[in-house]
């Protein structure tokens, strides 16, 4: 059975740590470029298996090595950056067009840049020591999933509102800037960790 109030206290916590996150600025940037509902539909299943992780494994999540965690996300940061720095300027309505990019690429890259950068986060952890505590993993994870959920959709439709208000080129060269500080924090966090 399902408790609603460890649901909802599980969706406060997670929400309110995930916020300030950089899931949310994954999502504004894949949201801008793609189509809403299939940058969704990969963050939303990267977030369900990391959960599904977090709620079976427990608190042996905090176990693994956190310097190739941090690698592996400066790396994809990095990667991320130069390919928008080195992308040629492109017409804002074709981006905007849903058939630019096939359903499985772009989920694909929505699944693939949460499942590494957010393997062993701060709230993956938090999930793991909620299910260990109130020994309810089907409420922890409803609320811990919702809640991640919840911040992705708010970072994609975010992405989308920004679009229509500031050129493409503008947004495209500060999600870079900001990719590029975050691979080179992570790098920073990995070989001082």
């Amino acid at each position: 059975m399902i408790s609603f109030t460890v649901t909802a206290l599980v969706f406060g916590v997670v929400f309110l740590a995930e916020l300030p996150d950089k899931t949310a600025l994954a999502g504004l940037v894949l949201g801008t470029r793609y189509r809403a509902s299939y940058v969704f539909a990969g963050v939303a299943a990267a977030f369900a298996l990391h959960v599904a992780l977090a709620v079976a494994a427990g608190s042996v999540l905090t176990l693994l090595p956190q310097q190739i965690v941090h690698a592996l996300t400066g790396v994809l940061f990095l990667g991320g950056a130069a390919v928008l720095l080195m992308k040629k300027d492109e017409d804002e309505e074709e981006i905007r067009r849903p058939e630019n990019q096939s359903f499985w690429k772009v989920a694909g890259a929505g699944f693939m840049l949460i499942l590494v950068a957010e393997f062993g986060d701060l709230t993956q952890i938090m999930t793991a020591n909620l299910a260990a505590r109130y020994d309810d993993p089907l409420s922890v994870g409803l609320g811990a999933v919702f809640a991640l959920w919840a911040v992705a959709g708010l970072g994609i439709v975010g992405g989308k509102a920004l679009m229509k208000r500031v050129p493409l080129r503008l947004i495209t060269k500060v999600a870079a800037l900001l990719m590029l500080g975050l691979g080179v924090w992570s790098l920073w966090e990995a070989v001082a960790g």
